[in-house]
């Protein structure tokens, strides 16, 4: 087992970028997400080789290679520690089995991480915690995933503790938990969903200023009407490109990254972030 490891951590290194390139936003996040267009690497990247998803040394791989905003997913043990985590059980990412809720910290800090197609990697699991010790080391940007059953206090405590506000969104799925995260902090960009007018009716109608908002606007294109309100009201528009629009770029071409920023995307969340990124800077 040890000699894999370290074949695996030789692999690694020789492959791993170097020169990084850092997400600079300026004195506003809000303004740094309006200057688009953006690419932002859903699980902070999960399709480079021999780095696995929701992982600091994969964060520290894709801004080698461009400048990106990193998505990344936050769950919590069940003694409450706040890690990176997207599934609800340890099997399909990490060496581990079982629902993350039966586990506590101290029980996972032995595990190991693997790739998307299931390769070992000498990669751990990290803490939340230290995920925003790495943001602020390393000038990143982030957009948090909170996962159901996390306290949004608890996440944005952290936030503040860090003085990250200008370098962290928080992702919400619905009015309700958005108007609670400004509630917690007013001064935190939130990514709400909003696929239609009626969706967005509701997040205005909670009070929360367009300076506080990105628009999520979901995994397919939204109405050219929408894009245009949206852009009216000054809040950038997020267009999921993971799943089926990221695989209709590899039959069809990168370039149709580029033709969703014409029609007026700013951020493109993407599973292929680099590719998303050269075709959009390509096609300026």
């Amino acid at each position: 087992m040890r000699y894999l490891l370290f074949v695996v951590l030789l692999f690694q290194i020789a492959f791993s970028g170097c020169g990084i390139q850092r997400s600079l936003p300026t004195q506003n996040l809000h303004d740094y997400f309006r200057q688009g267009p953006l690419v932002s690497a859903h699980r902070g990247g999960m399709n480079f080789s021999g780095h696995p998803e929701n992982c600091l040394e994969t964060f520290d791989f894709l801004l080698s290679q461009i400048p990106a905003v990193i998505e990344f997913d936050v769950a919590m043990t069940a003694d409450s520690v706040l890690i990176l985590l997207h599934d609800n059980t340890l099997d399909r990412t990490t060496t581990g089995t079982g629902r993350l809720t039966e586990y506590e910290w101290a029980a996972l800090q032995s595990l190991f991480l693997k790739t998307d197609d299931g390769r070992l990697t000498v990669y751990r699991i990290p803490t939340y915690e230290q995920a925003l010790q790495w943001t602020k080391a390393n000038n990143a940007v982030l957009t948090v995933d909170v996962k159901r059953g996390v306290p949004f206090e608890k996440v944005i405590r952290l936030i503040e503790k860090y003085k990250l506000e200008n370098r962290a969104a928080v992702i919400t799925y619905n009015a309700a938990d958005a108007l609670s995260v400004h509630r917690l902090n007013p001064r935190l960009v939130i990514s709400a969903t909003i696929r239609n007018f009626e969706e967005l009716e509701r997040i205005t109608a909670a009070g929360i200023p367009a300076k506080n908002l990105l628009a999520f606007t979901g995994t397919s294109e939204a109405t050219p009407e929408l894009y245009a309100k949206l852009k009216e009201l000054g809040i950038p528009a997020i267009l999921g490109t993971m799943g089926n629009l990221d695989n209709s770029a590899i039959a069809r071409g990168n370039h149709i990254y580029s033709g969703f920023i014409e029609r007026g995307v700013g951020i493109l969340a993407t599973d292929r972030p680099v590719e998303a990124y050269r075709a959009i800077k390509k096609g300026k």
